[in-house]
């Protein structure tokens, strides 16, 4: 085995073991949001379904957008872990390229800048945002379903789940987050 081979295998065993999505191939180059307009996506949006990852792990999670400065929104992520404990993260997020608003990059401390895409979002209830890391001959992607509300339609879920199927995403590996009103109560604390 050459170099190459060794550490594309142990890239994808590491991957592998974190509950990465990993896919054979290069990513999808989907269709975004037109028109973008970050400030009319700026507030709270609840984690509906996700394709799992190492990063989230509890549930009741949620995304709060602001912005920080002109062309930067501000990003924090919750979630209630198993054991009770709030668990938050905050960081920033730019499009990379000014005419593509809706290609956005997010960074969070101590991790590089990743791709945020908003496939799509009519802003007032639901939004569907991918990424996608290509790592040679595969690629690990991300999905989030998100809502302004805790629940969200089951015919806007099936629209969803095949604007993602269009693109390739497998949504049988969706996860689908307890956003219980009662089980997430400690988030509103």
């Amino acid at each position: 085995m050459n170099a190459i081979q060794v550490i594309s295998i142990t890239l994808l065993s590491v991957l592998a073991a974190n509950a990465q999505v990993i896919v054979p191939g290069r990513c999808p180059k989907p269709a975004v949001q037109e028109n973008f307009d970050a400030a009319k996506y700026l507030g709270t949006w609840y984690d509906i379904q996700r394709l799992p990852h190492a990063f989230q792990k509890g549930e009741c999670s949620t995304a709060t957008y602001s912005l920080k400065s002109p062309g930067v929104v501000g990003v924090l992520n919750r979630e209630l872990l198993a054991d009770g404990t709030i668990n938050s993260i905050s960081g920033s997020a730019m499009a990379k390229n000014p005419s593509e608003p809706a290609k956005l990059l997010v960074s969070f401390e101590n991790s590089p800048p990743a791709p945020y895409w908003v496939l799509s979002t009519d802003y007032d209830s639901y939004s569907l945002v991918y990424s996608c890391t290509d790592l040679g001959v595969l690629h690990v992607e991300f999905a989030w379903i998100m809502s302004r509300q805790p629940t969200l339609p089951e015919e806007t879920l099936e629209d969803l789940h095949s604007t993602l199927s269009s693109i390739g995403v497998n949504v049988d590996k969706l996860l689908t987050t307890n956003q219980d009103a009662a089980y997430c109560s400690a988030m509103q604390q």
